[in-house]
This record gives C-alpha cells, sequence and structure tokens, in this order.
C-alpha cells in the first residue's frame, strides 16, 4: 500500500510540483540570459547595475522567506503557490518594459518577495506527502528542476533569440516565460490538492492510509488534531511554541553558514553561467546553448547522490561526497587554460555543486517531526539563498573572460562548506550517544510519559534520534 502510494504521488504530484520549480528558476535566472543579447545596453543600465539588482534580489527573496512560509502554513500550499506564482510571472512580463536603473532594482526586489516563499512552501507540501525518508530523492527530484531549469532556459533562449519582430529578443523572453509562468500557477490552484486526505487521484482507502502513515511517522514526538485532508486543525498549524523553539534550534544555525557556502556555486550560476561560458571563447548565442550541459550534469548528479542518501538513510556524508566533487571540478576550472578542459571543469563542478541543498532540506525536515515548527525551520533554512548575494557579487563583469578571482573565492567557500558539513555530523552523532546514554533502561512508562510530556519539544525530546 506504502508503495503503491508513493507512485500515484510520483505521477500526480511530484512532477506537477517540480514543473512549478521549473517556472520558478526559468523567472529568477533569465537575466543571465538576456545580458548576453544586451539587456542592461538596451535599457540604459551599466552592466553592474545588473549585479546590483541581482543581489539585491535575494535580499527580499531571503527576508521573506520564513514570513512567505508562515503564510503558506497557515492558508495551505493549494492557496498560496498560485498566488504568488502569479504575481512574480506578471512581474517578469514587465522585465521586458523597464527603463533605467531603479526600474530595474524594483522589478528585481519585487520577484523576489513573491518568489520567497515557492522553495520552503513547496518542500514543506511535500513533507505532508512523504514520510521521512522516502523524501529526500523526491526533494532532489524537485530541486533537480533547479538545474534542468538552468539547462531549459539556455535552450528556449537560444530558440527565442532567432526571433525578428518589432521588439529586441530578450524582450520576447521575458513575455513568454512570464505568460506561461501564470497559466501554468491558474492550472496548479485546481490540480493540487489541500493535502493528503483530500487528494483526488487517491481511492477513499488510500486516502486514509496516506493520512495515518503521516501521523505514525511522527506520533512519538508530536501530537495535534487533524482534519478529513490530512492536516492539522488550522488553530494548530502554527503556534507561538513554533517560533519559539525555531529560534532556539541550535542544529538549524549550526548548518545555515555552511549552507550558505556550499550553495554559493549553484546560486551564482543560476544567472551566470551563461556568461561564464561565453568566457570561454564561445559567441553569445552559443553560450546560451553550451550552458545546457553543464546543468544536466548538475542535475544527474543530484539525483545519483539523492537516491543513494534514501536508500542509505544518511545525509551528512552525501552532502560531503557532493562538495567534494564541486571541489574537483572548481580546481580543474581555475588551474587549466585549456577550453574544452575548462568546460568539462564546469560540467564537473555543476555535478557536485546542487547535491547539498536538497539534501539539507531533508535532513533538517526528517530531524523536525513538529510540522508547525518544521515550516519555519525549512522557511530559515531559506536563508542558504544569502549565497546568490555573494555569487552575484563575485561574478562581475571586470572578472571576465575566466573570472580567476571569483572562482578562487568559491573554492575557499566550498572548502569552508566541507569542514563545517563534517563538524556538524559528528555533533550530531555525539547528541544521539548521549540521548542513548540518558534513555537507557527506560522503562515502557517512562518512554510513554517522555511522549506525552510538553516539556521538551520534538526533536527536543530524550527518545529522538537525529538522523545522520
Amino acid at each position: 500500500m506504502s508503495r503503491s502510494l508513493n507512485m500515484k504521488f510520483d505521477i500526480f504530484l511530484l512532477p506537477f510540483m517540480s514543473l512549478l520549480y521549473l517556472f520558478n528558476g526559468l523567472d529568477r535566472g533569465n537575466v543571465g540570459n538576456a545580458e548576453t543579447q544586451g539587456f542592461t545596453m538596451d535599457i540604459g543600465v551599466q552592466a553592474s547595475d545588473l549585479n546590483l539588482a541581482v543581489s539585491l534580489f535575494f535580499i527580499t527573496f531571503v527576508l521573506f522567506q520564513p514570513i512567505s512560509s508562515a503564510v503558506g502554513r497557515r492558508v495551505g500550499a493549494k492557496h498560496w503557490i498560485p498566488v504568488i506564482m502569479i504575481c512574480w510571472g506578471v512581474l517578469t512580463i514587465c522585465h521586458a518594459f523597464i527603463h533605467g536603473r531603479a526600474q530595474l532594482i524594483a522589478i528585481r526586489l519585487l520577484i523576489g518577495l513573491f518568489e520567497a516563499g515557492f522553495y520552503p512552501t513547496a518542500i514543506f507540501y511535500l513533507s505532508t506527502f512523504y514520510t521521512r525518508f522516502d523524501l529526500a530523492v523526491r526533494i532532489a527530484l524537485f530541486y533537480g528542476q533547479y538545474a534542468v531549469a538552468g539547462a531549459f532556459s539556455g535552450a528556449i533562449a537560444y530558440g527565442v533569440f532567432q526571433l525578428d519582430g518589432a521588439l529586441y529578443n530578450w524582450q520576447y523572453l521575458f513575455i513568454i516565460e512570464g505568460a506561461l509562468t501564470c497559466f501554468i500557477a491558474i492550472i496548479s490552484w485546481i490540480w493540487l490538492p489541500m493535502g493528503p486526505g483530500s487528494a483526488w487521484f487517491l481511492t477513499p482507502e488510500q486516502r486514509v492510509y496516506s493520512v495515518t502513515r503521516i501521523q505514525i511517522d511522527g506520533a512519538r514526538y508530536v501530537q495535534h488534531q487533524y482534519g478529513k485532508d490530512g492536516l492539522e486543525k488550522s488553530t494548530e498549524r502554527l503556534s507561538k511554541r513554533d517560533i519559539v523553539e525555531t529560534a532556539k534550534d541550535w542544529k538549524l544555525w549550526g548548518i545555515l553558514f555552511f549552507n550558505i557556502c556550499a550553495s554559493i556555486p549553484g546560486q551564482a550560476f543560476s544567472v551566470f553561467l551563461p556568461l561564464v561560458v561565453k568566457g570561454l571563447g564561445y559567441k553569445s548565442i552559443t553560450a546560451n546553448l553550451m550552458s545546457v550541459p553543464p546543468y544536466i550534469c548538475g542535475a544527474i548528479g543530484l539525483y545519483i547522490f539523492a537516491l543513494h542518501s534514501d536508500y542509505r538513510r544518511e545525509r551528512g556524508f552525501h552532502i560531503l561526497g557532493g562538495l567534494l566533487v564541486c571541489l574537483i571540478g572548481l580546481i580543474v576550472t581555475v588551474t587549466v587554460s585549456h577550453q574544452q578542459s575548462r568546460y568539462a571543469g564546469l560540467c564537473i563542478l555543476t555535478f557536485g555543486s546542487y547535491v547539498s541543498a536538497p539534501l539539507t532540506a531533508a535532513w533538517l525536515a526528517g530531524n523536525t517531526p513538529e510540522p508547525g515548527k518544521r515550516s519555519l525551520v525549512l522557511g530559515v533554512n531559506g536563508f542558504g539563498n544569502l549565497a546568490g548575494i555573494i555569487g552575484s557579487e563575485l561574478f562581475q563583469a571586470k572578472y571576465a573572460p575566466r573570472y580567476l578571482i571569483p572562482f578562487y573565492a568559491t573554492l575557499g567557500f566550498v572548502a569552508t562548506a566541507f569542514l563545517g558539513y563534517l563538524a556538524y555530523r559528528y555533533a550530531l552523532l555525539a547528541v544521539n550517544k548521549w540521548r542513548a546514554r540518558r534513555t537507557e533502561g527506560w522503562t515502557d512508562a517512562e518512554v510513554e510519559e517522555e511522549r506525552l510530556s510538553e516539556k521538551r519539544f520534538g526533536d527536543r525530546k530524550l527518545t529522538f534520534m537525529y538522523g545522520l
């Protein structure tokens, strides 16, 4: 029954959510494609203004993630995701008609505001359908659309830039992608169920079972009243204690800085990879097409690592493996001068650069059984997108064509992340060993008392063992 249920979610829910994230990635990174066709020159700004606008995008994008995630938790992903998608779709279309530095910055700030809540809301939404160790590979398939979006964006841009008409070809790119986003947002409001208990594609028996298995997955650590859709009653979806416990959660804040460091390559390349590829000697239109293979490598690497992570029920060493591959790619990229060899280095780099972010989200989600707190933890984890600010400031036009200084800096950040994740994993292991010693010899009555007690919350209960 569980396998059959996962298969239905994998057919009816996951691909559709991945499609939505694909458009999220397209609308976030299409300015990089547009810039290869003279976007900044045509709207009357400097190339450095684009870096500034991309940096400022991440300010609203990061700051509003916990807030937008909390709203999504209260009203439900079914309603919140279509609303924010329509808003950022309209703003994407507006890119085609802006002129001047102020309008560029204003549009990027607003699009960051509305895109902020999508990823944490979507990840939490998926966590209400899949159990803990079915989740990472699904998050990877979902998050992989971020890499696929880069490939798809390059392919779309290559096709759109062949168009001749009254407008600049980059204007057509923004109009087409923004309109498609609005269209798919309307479809999503009809398609998405509120929760597993109201999924239109399940039989009545499967709806009951899908709700029950999620409750069993965290029953030892959480207690709630549930509605027929499988979600908690609206009054219990988010509490003051959820906010306080999130603020006090050492495992969240302990990993956040290293998550930022690890995310710099993926965040930077979501916008600037076409420009980096152009710096290898490819013509501007061809550079968009040649940016496709590195993104595909990123998606393949992510899927392989995530599938094995769920199979082994282990997160830390898989993240470290991805970072190690990323380091190897960076070393190749900065040490060789041959065009094809540097391009191969970019492919190796992207193969490992998308692994850490989704596996970190799965790691935190699996280690946070309380649903309200989990939604906030995933929102705060979105601060990892601060890497986008660092990346956009690193990959500036003045470092073209080889971008050696940005690559050396990225190498340092990824090496720091590697050491940080290694220490973090062993810190969790130490906590597990301490808890095992504290609870050794407990009777069934003492275990049940700990489960029902409100003294310790969710993952802070002594009987909860962190996934490694």
